[in-house]
């Protein structure tokens, strides 16, 4: 089996550019946003991504890859307060695994890390080091026109997501769109999934994503 921790590498800001990358961004408040949609709830343990899938996934993409390019991987994510107690074995079982994590204070609604991707994505690409992006958001819809320059500069472009969340994505005709469930390995229990597409005969309930009661909050 292949050793993720040892493959995939990460490369800090201001430091050297480091060897070509293979680069995978990990929107993880758009993922969990996503994936509890999808669900009807936060999810459980069976319903949580498993990186070290992720990971071997995107080892074998950028052996693929012709020339000497490394696989690199980075979570982004957002810390409310009081939840670093919390979030901090996630953390250190992400980084045990052999990706790195931006981790950013959530103190309001301008303190996303969209932008922080984004750059990293960008600072990658000017260090002229980028040979693919991988972005794992379950729609991608903040990264569409950054995206959509990369694959006009040649650089092969693939996002990982939901289907039902990012119709632009699988309809791009430069962009390679990867169901996040379609990795092996990455979940332990299929999703919920009610397709519109393909109802059962005897019909589907699809539950609300919030509480009415929310309409009068403040």
């Amino acid at each position: 089996m292949t050793d993720v921790h040892t493959l995939i590498h990460s490369y800090a800001p201001g430091a050297d550019a480091g060897p070509d990358s293979l680069l995978l961004v990990w929107d993880a408040p758009n993922l969990d946003m996503g994936l509890g949609a999808i669900l009807g709830g936060r999810p459980t343990a069976a319903y949580r991504p498993r990186f070290d899938a992720i990971g071997r996934w995107l080892v074998h993409r950028a052996l693929d890859m012709p020339g000497e390019v490394e696989p690199e991987a980075t979570v982004f994510t957002n810390v409310t307060p009081g939840s670093a107690d919390v979030v901090r074995p996630w953390v250190e079982a992400l980084r045990n695994v052999g990706f790195a994590v931006f981790a950013k204070p959530k103190a309001d609604e301008d303190s996303d890390v969209d932008a922080d991707m984004i750059t990293h994505i960008t600072r990658r690409r000017d260090e002229g080091v980028l040979r693919g992006v991988v972005v794992a958001s379950a729609d991608g819809q903040n990264f569409q026109h950054l995206l959509e320059e990369l694959a006009v500069d040649g650089i092969p472009v693939t996002v990982i997501g939901f289907h039902e969340h990012a119709s632009w994505a699988v309809t791009a005709p430069d962009i390679t769109f990867v169901d996040l469930e379609d990795i092996p390995g990455v979940f332990r229990e299929p999703l919920p999934r009610v397709n519109l597409d393909q109802l059962p005969d005897d019909g589907a309930w699809l539950q609300p994503f919030r509480p009415l009661s929310a309409l009068i909050k403040n």
